[in-house]
């Protein structure tokens, strides 16, 4: 998937990069589920948001290096506000998955925050009261 937020969100709708006719319903979604995560604690501590298609998904996770998933969730999300299937099953399945990626969001971001900076940390700590073989 592309770094690039918006473009990697229409490429998953089925939209082309060029076409720009839906930008401005697929950002107002995307922004709607960016503050869904911040409410869940997943992301920055202020609720990220994009304008264009400058933002980059290294510039949500910032030095988070355990939250792949967030990607999934944003397209399912923004799937089910622009274009939700017609099959009930479907829907039904989908639902599934978000709720299952919400609780995965959470009980991952609840422990501590796991940045390649808090590792290095937690090591240096270990190293320094000798526990570090």
């Amino acid at each position: 998937m592309g770094e690039n937020i918006l473009s990697s969100i229409k490429t998953l709708l089925g939209i082309q990069e060029t076409d720009f006719n839906f930008d401005d319903e697929i950002i107002m979604n995307i922004n709607s589920v960016f503050m869904t995560l911040n409410q869940l604690g997943v992301g920055p501590t202020t609720v990220f948001k994009i304008v264009d298609e400058s933002a980059t998904w290294a510039s949500f996770f910032g030095t988070r290096v355990d939250l792949e998933s967030v990607k999934s969730y944003v397209y399912l999300k923004v799937r089910m506000l622009f274009d939700p299937p017609q099959n009930s099953f479907l829907v039904d399945a989908i639902e599934k998955q978000i709720a299952e990626f919400e609780w995965r969001l959470q009980v991952q971001v609840e422990p501590y925050t796991l940045t390649a900076e808090n590792e290095l940390e937690e090591l240096e700590e270990l190293d320094e009261m000798g526990s570090l073989i």
